[in-house]
C-alpha cells in the first residue's frame, strides 16, 4: 500500500484545483466567492483638462533648442512638437518684459522662445518643471486665461492657458529655474473643446 499514497495525494491535490475552478469548496462542494480581479491603475486624473495630447507629445523624443538671451535671438517653436530649451544664466537674459515673477540667485536660468500665433483661438504652454511662464507681445505681458501644475503623473507637469485675441509673433519666457533644460510643447485648444 505504501505505492498508493503518493497516487491518492495527487488526486486531492487535482480535485482541490477542479473545485477551485468551478468556483467550489473542495471539502463541501459549496459554491465560494472567487476574489476579485486587481483593479487596473486609475488613469491619469490630475489636471482639470484633457491633456492627453500633451501626454503624447511628452512621450516623444524632444527637439533640442538654445534658448534665446534677448527676442532677436530667441529660436521660433512650433505647435504640436516637443522640444527641449537650455536654458541661460538669468542674468545675461534680456526679457521682452519684467517677468510676472522676481526670482534671484547665482544658479537660477531663464530664457526666450517666440511662437506665431496664427489665428485668435485658445492655446495651451507645457512644461515639465515647475518654472515661471510669461508670454509677452509688443513689450507687454498677457495675462494667462487659468493654470494648473501637477507632479502626480508623467509630465507634463504645468500648464498655463492662453485666449489669444490677436494673431502675431509672441515672446515665450521661462525664468526662475534650477534646473538648465526644459521640455516645452505649445498646442492649439480645438474649438469647442475645454481648455
Amino acid at each position: 500500500m505504501p505505492g498508493r499514497y503518493p497516487f491518492l495525494l495527487l488526486c486531492a491535490v487535482a480535485l482541490t484545483a477542479q473545485a477551485a475552478l468551478a468556483g467550489q469548496s473542495a471539502a463541501t462542494g459549496a459554491p465560494v466567492a472567487n476574489p476579485a480581479p486587481a483593479a487596473a491603475a486609475p488613469p491619469c486624473v490630475d489636471f482639470k483638462w484633457d491633456v492627453a495630447r500633451e501626454r503624447r507629445l511628452f512621450a516623444g523624443s524632444p527637439t533640442p533648442l538654445a534658448a534665446g538671451r534677448d527676442s532677436a535671438a530667441a529660436p521660433p517653436l512650433a505647435f504640436d512638437r516637443l522640444y527641449e530649451l537650455k536654458l541661460l544664466p538669468q542674468n545675461r537674459v534680456a526679457f521682452a518684459a519684467p517677468p510676472g515673477k522676481s526670482t534671484y540667485g547665482e544658479n537660477v536660468y531663464a530664457g526666450l522662445a517666440t511662437v506665431t500665433i496664427p489665428a485668435p483661438g485658445t492655446y495651451r504652454i507645457a512644461v515639465d518643471l515647475p518654472l515661471w511662464i510669461d508670454l509677452a507681445i509688443d513689450n507687454q505681458l498677457i495675462r494667462a486665461a487659468d493654470y494648473e501644475g501637477q507632479n502626480a503623473c508623467d509630465p507634463p507637469h504645468k500648464i498655463l492657458v492662453y485666449e489669444l485675441t490677436q494673431p502675431g509673433r509672441f515672446v515665450l519666457q521661462l525664468s526662475g529655474e534650477i534646473a538648465q533644460r526644459v521640455r516645452v510643447t505649445l498646442t492649439r485648444v480645438r474649438s469647442g473643446a475645454a481648455p
